[in-house]
């Protein structure tokens, strides 16, 4: 289950997370090589606090999930603080209430908390959600070759996810892979029946690449305007900077 709504506050700044990355392309290409040897998410070292107890149950029941409902609603209302005191009013029992907590702390900006819950979860559950957790707290840390790797992971576990491949795409994107997040950006786009986010972020690929073609199927197949060009135009200069 994907919860987009939850990491609209955990976008970067394009210009901030540049400055960082001017190394990342080719230690990526390593990474990719050398598999996932020393990956975060691993038990940590001696004097690290013991990893969370979360739980893995996909299972909700009629009335959690009510609660979990309405802490939804919340967080897409832009009301993450009031959210995440409302999700832990209540017994956390199901893997959807450990990830909901996890995004929602990343959101209230409390990020080494919600980086310690999410290695929990991709120690004792190891599921797409978990790694695509992971790796968003990372990116939001500025730690962009951990959080490619992480998404590059949660990628491989939820092939079928459309947020998933979108923030996996953005994330090559900042990385300065663009062919790379093209493809993964168009997979997004069609898994999304072309709505959402990754419509800006395809098209800034796509200029990036000087893809002329895929602009004009933007155009033609999914009513790509010109207000949304223009944003797309402007992600992509920050992007090349």
């Amino acid at each position: 289950m994907d919860y987009p709504s939850l990491w609209r506050q955990a976008q970067l700044p394009i210009h901030r997370i540049r400055k960082l990355t001017g190394w990342v392309g080719a230690l990526l290409v390593f990474a990719t090589l050398t598999g996932c040897a020393g990956m975060p998410g691993e038990a940590g070292g001696e004097g690290e606090e013991p990893p969370l107890q979360v739980s893995c149950n996909r299972q909700v029941q009629p009335e959690a999930q009510v609660h979990l409902d309405l802490v939804d609603r919340l967080s897409e209302g832009g009301k993450p603080y009031a959210a995440l005191a409302q999700l832990e009013g209540k017994p956390m029992d199901s893997h959807g209430h450990w990830v909901r907590k996890g995004r929602l702390l990343a959101s209230a900006h409390r990020l080494s908390e919600a980086e310690r819950l999410f290695r929990a979860l991709v120690a004792q559950c190891g599921n797409g959600e978990d790694y695509h957790g992971l790796g968003m707290v990372m990116l939001k840390q500025w730690r962009v070759l951990d959080g490619v790797r992480q998404l590059q992971l949660a990628r491989a576990e939820s092939p079928s996810s459309a947020n998933i491949r979108n923030d996996y795409g953005y994330a090559l994107l900042l990385s300065g892979q663009y062919d790379h997040a093209a493809y993964e950006l168009r997979t997004a786009l069609e898994l999304a029946d072309g709505k959402g986010p990754v419509r800006q972020n395809l098209a800034a690929a796509y200029l990036l690449t000087d893809n002329e073609q895929g602009l004009r199927l933007l155009t033609e197949r999914y009513d790509f305007g010109v207000d949304e060009i223009a944003h797309a135009r402007r992600l992509a200069e920050r992007l090349r900077r």
